[in-house]
């Protein structure tokens, strides 16, 4: 019996096919000579594999990344895995938020990440399990893995929960079960699929120094703050619960701690408005109180069920139209510094479930991207710089570097990056107030797998290395610190072991001579 996919394979390599234009001819041209329909990428790539191990082919980068399924997924140096807690009641009382039952308050039905959840019962286990499985299948390498928590607030749920929780997310990455955390986490130092971040979202009037101690022995890096605004007129109309005073102390406390802290802000909020929107994103970056590593534009989503609705209806709202809400995230991309990455400027809700405004449009970012470029200006954030596919090992870096004060301390930002600064290979954020401590070490382009050394990326090039080395220097000959800890993730302790540090409680350090 003639096997098409393993036809299609072998002339991809032979007419060294590089573009998913060639890819996308061969198949159609196989198809039809063969009268059948075109094979998927996922089913190639599975056969592709079975023929690397049984030699009848040589492994080809190029066939690999043409094959991969969304590409993107892997394309900043991490697979991303969203887990969604289980319905929980949640202390906010926000006019915006919408809760449906059998769901964690603030999402919805239809939101993939839900659907997910929901299929397997809101196992912790089960969805990242599942998760890694797609996008192996898919053709993702997924060695790095960034574990995002979601759903409600973080720190409201039961302590034993949370252990559990994210007990199971560990063994999922392990396959296999252990009977601690702690015993799960060490497992993951030396695990084929690591964990090596790991975020979770709660509010800032939840951050104290007890939480962030838990949070660290959680294993999470990366705090997400629902800040929402920064005005205390405008969260108190909102019912929001909490003033502006927390965000700034929960921004302090956890910088200080080394975590990376993302803000969510929700622009189109009652009692704002564009003015008053442009100039919240003006401040959070030129306020020392503030100064986010990472951004979520969430725009405020008119839906049913919710004390908004009612101000609506009563004709005391009204949401922004699209060209309003164009313009803001415009001005706010032009204005946002090179060390801030915006993760997201949309919510994936249903377009279906919402009443009113912009908050419909589900794919804003690749709008304004064009309009940009129509424009002729480009945004600086770290997200619209990364290397990705665009990786030369010829092309010449250049290291940069930008310091700024930021809760009580001085934050200096080391990069990699191409003389235009229109690509990031590389960056480093250190942070120097009482003591110096590295807050974050991102190599970005294609995932590239622990041990492969036949990956076109900047990965696993010395790049990292040689940042660490320059914060040494800086930490030791410009503040006089001789101690220097990192905010490692649990799956990233072996990298750091090899550059001298050891571990201390639950951060990576090294003391004496550096």
């Amino acid at each position: 019996m003639l096997d098409i996919n393993k036809l299609i394979i072998q002339e991809l390599i032979k007419a060294k096919a590089k573009t998913p234009a060639d890819l996308a001819m061969i198949k159609r041209k196989t198809a039809k000579k063969y009268k059948i329909s075109c094979p998927s990428n996922i089913a190639l790539l599975k056969d592709y594999h079975k023929m690397k191990r049984n030699k009848r082919i040589k492994k080809s980068a190029n066939i690999e990344n043409l094959l991969i399924t969304r590409p993107i997924r892997s394309l900043s140096g991490i697979v991303n895995v969203s887990v969604l807690t289980k319905p929980y009641p949640c202390p906010g009382k926000c006019i915006y938020c919408p809760q449906e039952k059998g769901i964690p308050k603030s999402y919805l039905s239809g939101e993939p990440a839900v659907e997910r959840a929901k299929r397997l019962n809101y196992d912790p286990y089960l969805q990242v399990q599942k998760r890694l499985e797609m996008l192996e299948a898919q053709g993702h390498p997924i060695d790095k893995i960034e574990l995002r928590i979601i759903g409600g607030t973080w720190s409201f749920y039961p302590k034993k929960y949370q252990t559990e929780f994210v007990k199971k997310c560990f063994d999922a990455a392990n396959q296999k079960t252990m009977k601690t955390l702690e015993k799960a986490q060490n497992t993951n130092e030396k695990a084929k699929h690591r964990i090596i971040g790991l975020s979770i979202e709660t509010r800032p009037d939840f951050i104290d120094v007890a939480e962030i101690k838990r949070l660290r022995k959680l294993g999470a890096t990366m705090v997400e703050l629902g800040v929402q605004s920064i005005y205390d007129d405008v969260l108190k109309l909102n019912l929001r619960g909490h003033k502006v005073k927390e965000t700034i102390l929960a921004t302090k406390l956890l910088k200080d701690a080394g975590f990376k802290v993302l803000y969510q802000m929700m622009p189109n909020l009652f009692g704002s408005c564009l003015k008053k929107d442009a100039k919240m994103f003006e401040e959070i970056f030129q306020n020392p109180d503030f100064q986010p590593d990472l951004l979520k534009i969430y725009p405020c989503a008119l839906l049913r069920n919710t004390l908004l609705f009612q101000q609506w209806k009563k004709k005391k709202y009204k949401p922004y139209t699209e060209k309003q809400l164009i313009e803001l995230i415009k001005f706010i991309k032009k204005k946002i510094p090179y060390y801030v990455r915006i993760q997201r400027i949309t919510r994936d809700i249903p377009a279906q479930v919402i009443v009113a405004g912009p908050a419909k449009i589900s794919n804003l970012r690749q709008i304004i991207a064009r309009e940009a470029k129509k424009e002729k200006w480009q945004c600086k954030c770290i997200r619209c710089r990364e290397v990705r596919k665009n990786y030369n090992p010829k092309e010449k870096i250049y290291l940069f570097r930008q310091d700024y004060q930021a809760s009580g301390g001085t934050e200096i930002f080391l990069s990699f990056e191409n003389k235009k600064r229109t690509k990031l290979y590389s960056l480093l954020r250190l942070r120097i107030s009482k003591t110096a401590i590295i807050r974050e070490l991102h190599t970005y382009g294609q995932l590239h797998p622990i041990g492969d050394t036949y990956v076109i990326s900047p990965q696993h090039k010395g790049l990292g290395k040689k940042l660490v080395k320059q914060a040494e220097k800086i930490t030791k000959k410009e503040f006089g610190v001789k101690k220097i800890a990192v905010i490692s993730g649990v799956g990233a302790r072996q990298y750091w072991r090899k550059l001298g540090y050891k571990l201390k409680d639950t951060f990576m350090v090294k003391s004496g001579k550096f």
